[in-house]
């Protein structure tokens, strides 16, 4: 038994929700001159990550890897979505872009690439009375016999590209151009 005033929506009526626009990557941006764009790509990225690198000669912007936001961070712009930022809240993962800039007749060409990676940890890393306890019962291990092989690997797993995040980058920086 409903009571009052109270008016719902007919249940043939629903919103129709449009997919988000996909931009193109690189998108053409339109600037003044090469040091205008250079310098509005680099201050966008800022907002994103900490950079590494830039080399204007070659067109490249390199950042460092940032860890990603967690749901306890919404203030850093670098995990795109609820989904990635409830994966980086429950597991160690990392990113780093790599921006390109390339003049071209009509404009400039930035190209954006986000790399994900997550971290391997080790197996072992359990609780353990720790290395500073000296176990009596077994003998002193020594290996004389140092094999060289392949090096360890650097502690992260590759999982590609982050193309959500590249999206939300490419639509700042297409807001950034568009407006005088």
């Amino acid at each position: 038994m409903v009571c009052g005033c109270v008016h719902a929506p007919k249940a043939t009526a629903r919103k129709s929700k449009s997919a988000p626009e996909v931009l193109q990557n690189p998108i053409l941006v339109r600037a003044n001159n090469d040091n205008d764009c250079w310098e509005r790509t680099v201050d966008l990225l800022h907002d994103y990550f900490e950079i590494s690198r830039e080399n204007r000669l070659d067109g490249i912007i390199e950042t460092r890897p940032k860890v990603g936001a967690s749901l306890l961070e919404p203030w850093h712009k670098d995990s795109a979505g609820l989904k990635n930022r409830l994966e980086s809240t429950l597991q160690s993962i990392r990113r780093r872009a790599f921006v390109s800039v390339t003049s071209t007749p009509e404009g400039y060409l930035v190209g954006v690439e986000v790399f994900k990676e997550m971290e391997d940890v080790p197996e072992g890393n359990g609780n353990s009375a720790g290395n500073a306890t000296f176990q009596e019962n077994r003998p002193l291990q020594r290996d004389l016999q140092t094999i060289v092989g392949e090096s360890e690997s650097d502690g992260w797993i590759s999982l590609g590209r982050d193309a959500r995040l590249e999206q939300r980058i490419l639509v700042d920086l297409h807001r950034e151009f568009s407006r005088k």
